[in-house]
């Protein structure tokens, strides 16, 4: 099955450059739908303004969405997203605290600058496949420096949701390995789950255990969103530890 891809950007030529990025980026993109505002956007999730996003039967698999739009903020919709299995990355110009951090606390599982190059970007889409955040090099960095400034790690930050970002479809920061360790229930991880498990604690990317499988890469990333939200970890390295330690793997 093809990815399908939803852009939501109300600048016509920046919705173009990101439509080239996405192409670009993965080699099995099936169709890419662009609207200019919540409310088109919204239509086509299947929901209604304030309410959530009811996946169909054929599902956006990934997300982009602009912060800035003519009926309101992108982090109303990414709100709305809570539920819904695609990969929600921020287009944005915005490399601000004051837009970065509550993106991340909606449900962010990305957040991109526009005005990176078309290299830059491609290459940042990609890390979706091998596992990693795609974060823009500018605003990695100043996630590194917020909390090398506030002195805390992560899960003890004030912005604990950046943790987010960590991998993709994480929980928030609250999870940690110790906790865990307290609420795993092994029993619920489904025999795909288990095996997706098994190559992410050897080191496999996404695009890798894809091949392996016989599945698409999103399908892997699901399977992980489950994972994650299952044994209340947050990273791959959180999930691989506790695996070993539960003797899953």
């Amino acid at each position: 099955m093809a990815v399908k891809v939803l852009i939501l950007e109300d600048n016509p030529v920046a919705r173009g450059f990101l439509c080239r990025v996405v192409r670009e980026s993965f080699s099995d993109v099936g169709s890419i739908t662009e609207v200019s505002d919540l409310d088109a956007a919204r239509r086509l999730l299947g929901h209604a303004p304030g309410g959530r996003a009811q996946p169909g039967a054929e599902p956006f698999q990934l997300i982009l969405v602009d912060l800035e739009l003519p009926d309101g903020s992108g982090l109303e919709l990414l709100t709305e997203l809570g539920g819904y299995p695609a990969t929600r990355i921020v287009t944005t110009l915005y490399s601000d605290d004051e837009h970065l951090f509550p993106a991340l606390q909606c449900g962010a599982d990305g957040y991109l600058l526009k005005e990176d190059r078309f290299e830059v970007l491609v290459e940042e889409l990609q890390k979706i496949v091998r596992g990693q955040p795609p974060l823009s090099p500018a605003i990695a960095r100043r996630l590194l420096n917020h909390f090398r400034t506030e002195g805390v790690t992560p899960a003890g930050s004030q912005h604990a949701g950046a943790v987010h970002a960590a991998e993709p479809g994480a929980p928030t920061a609250h999870a940690t390995t110790a906790g865990a360790a307290n609420t795993l229930d092994h029993e619920r991880l489904t025999p795909r789950e288990s095996e997706v498990l098994t190559y992410l604690s050897k080191g496999f990317t996404i695009k890798e255990i894809a091949s392996l499988m016989g599945i698409k890469w999103f399908t892997v990333n699901d399977h992980i969103k489950s994972i994650y939200k299952k044994l209340n970890v947050s990273s791959r390295a959180e999930a691989a530890v506790l695996a070993s330690k539960q003797g899953l793997v």
